[in-house]
Order: structure tokens, then C-alpha cells, then sequence
């Protein structure tokens, strides 16, 4: 299978900073994939390149199967994260105006238009100024523009920002529902549950660099066995090998030092008879757990 997008060894720079640095991934059709780091790592840069708002200075960039054209361009969907919506017009002609310029002509942008503002609940609000919405609604009002077009690409950064749980859910359904439907999505997000929800695998960049890459379950894995789940009764402060004890979800969660195994800690434990055990398992860790070592160097 082609990729979407594929993006190898790329760099930018700005006069002396150093944006991105050596950025690599692919991104395949019908997935959702996750564009994790830190603020400045080069996340924003990135996809501006893949949009052709900036030129690379080095490395290849392919999107839907070559270089970027302007016809291509109409097939792509861009929720930035900074928001664009003419704020002193009525929401409705400027939703109807956005669809036009990605080519689809004004009755059917207002045919498909009262079937989102529906599902969004903004349809009794389509005659009010952009400025009158709240700030959640906004955010509603620019997905719909980014859906609108029926894009093959998606590309979202922040999506759920400025949501309550209820538009949170709404949205992450419908992200689904179009991976489900074949588009190839590519989410930007410091929500990591977010990302362990929705995407089959992730790229994550610090410093201009991709340091981590791959599927999330395997990465997942990769990085297991650094910590132990314990669940039973007694007190496991005070353990060889163990970094750190805290309570986790009923049971309790033991960090590991660097030359200690998991072998090991059952070992330890086999031989206190104060202590019982009613369940040991090695412990999954979460992408944030993942994302802070990363960042952080630990890993």
C-alpha cells in the first residue's frame, strides 16, 4: 500500500533557528495518525510544509502521491490551530463562501451545510456574527469548514480544543466515521488519551527531530517493563530495585530502577511474609508516560 503522505529527512530553517531538523514518516490511507510533542518541536512547521505554506529546505515531501498541486490542495482538509473565520459575518454565507473556494459549488455547500450545523447543533445559530458564537461553537464551525469539501486528507491540529466532553465525544465520532469511510487523517494533539483512543500509530517530535515512530500498541510495548502493577495488601515501600511506589487504581504501581526486573521484583516480594500478593503484572505504560521519558531524555 502507497502512502498518503511521506515526509523523509525533511528540515527547515528560519534565518539561524533550526525549525525542523530531520523529520521521517509515512502516513497510509484510512488511518488516523498522531503528530505528538512538545510546543516548538516542529509540529506546526511540519504540517505547513506538507500544505505547502513553507518550503522545505532539504529532504522529500509526497502528498497524495507526488508533489503537492493546487487541484490536490482541494482535496485536503485544515483545521489549524489557529482559528480563521471571517468573525464579523454570519456564520452560514461563511461557511457556504469557504466550501466554494475548495471547489464545490454553492447549492451543494449548502445541501451538505444543514446536515452538519444539524449534528452540531449550530443550525438555529447560522444568522449569527462568527463573534456572537462561543468559543466552543467556533471550534464546531471550523471542523465543519475543514469536512465540508468531503476531503480525502484530513489534517487536524488541536481538534478538541475549546470543547466540553459532550462536543468532545461528537468529534472524536466523527473523526472515526471517516477514517471508517476511507480519509486518511493526521491529528495533532498534547491530548495523549485523545491519541491512545483514535490513532493506530504515532510520530512524536522534539527539537526538529522524530524520535519516536511506529504503531502504538508496539511502542507501547517497547517501553514496557520499567514498571510493575502489585495488587494486594501490605506495605511495598521499601523494596530492592524499586525507584518509586504510589498508589494507582486500587493497586500499587512500582517503578523500577534501571538494572532491576520485573524477575527480580517477584523474587523480593516471594520471600516477605508480611506482604500479600493477589495479583503482579508488568505495567503498560500510557503514551504520556512515554511522552514525558522522551522528552525528558530518560529513554
Amino acid at each position: 500500500m502507497n502512502p498518503i503522505v511521506s515526509i523523509q529527512n525533511t528540515y527547515k530553517n528560519f534565518g539561524a533557528v533550526e525549525a525542523v531538523r530531520d523529520v521521517s514518516f509515512d502516513v497510509y490511507p484510512g488511518e488516523i495518525f498522531g503528530m505528538l510533542g512538545p510546543n516548538g518541536a516542529g509540529k506546526t512547521t511540519t504540517i505547513r510544509i506538507l500544505l505547502d505554506i513553507f518550503k522545505a529546505d532539504g529532504g522529500t515531501v509526497s502528498v497524495l502521491g507526488g508533489e503537492l498541486t493546487e487541484a490536490k490542495k482541494n482535496r485536503i482538509g485544515y483545521l489549524p490551530e489557529e482559528r480563521g473565520l471571517y468573525k464579523d459575518q454570519k456564520l452560514e454565507p461563511v461557511l457556504v463562501y469557504l466550501a466554494t473556494l475548495k471547489g464545490v459549488d454553492e447549492k451543494t455547500a449548502r445541501s451538505r451545510l444543514r446536515t452538519w450545523l444539524e449534528r452540531f447543533d449550530l443550525y438555529d445559530h447560522r444568522q449569527k456574527k462568527v463573534k456572537e458564537l462561543s468559543r466552543g461553537m467556533q471550534q464546531k464551525a471550523q471542523f465543519i469548514v475543514t469536512l465540508l469539501h468531503e476531503p480525502d486528507l484530513i489534517i487536524v491540529d488541536e481538534p478538541f480544543s475549546g470543547l466540553d466532553p459532550v462536543n468532545t465525544r461528537l468529534v472524536k465520532q466523527v473523526l472515526q466515521e471517516q477514517r471508517d469511510a476511507g480519509k486518511t487523517i493526521i491529528m495533532s494533539t498534547h491530548q495523549m488519551h485523545q491519541v491512545e483512543a483514535l490513532c493506530s500509530r504515532i510520530v512524536l517530535i522534539n527539537e526538529g527531530y522524530s524520535v519516536l515512530y511506529g504503531e502504538v500498541d508496539q511502542i507501547k510495548q517497547d517501553f514496557a517493563g520499567h514498571e510493575v502493577m502489585i495488587y494486594g495488601n501490605g506495605d511495598f515501600t521499601g523494596i530492592p530495585g524499586v525507584q518509586e511506589v504510589r498508589p494507582d487504581n486500587g493497586g500499587w504501581r512500582l517503578t523500577l530502577e534501571a538494572d532491576t526486573t520485573p524477575k527480580n521484583i517477584l523474587q523480593n516480594l516471594s520471600i516477605r511474609d508480611d506482604l500479600t500478593i493477589k495479583r503482579f503484572e508488568i505495567a503498560e505504560p500510557s503514551l504520556d508516560d512515554i511522552f514525558v521519558a522522551i522528552v525528558k531524555g530518560e529513554r
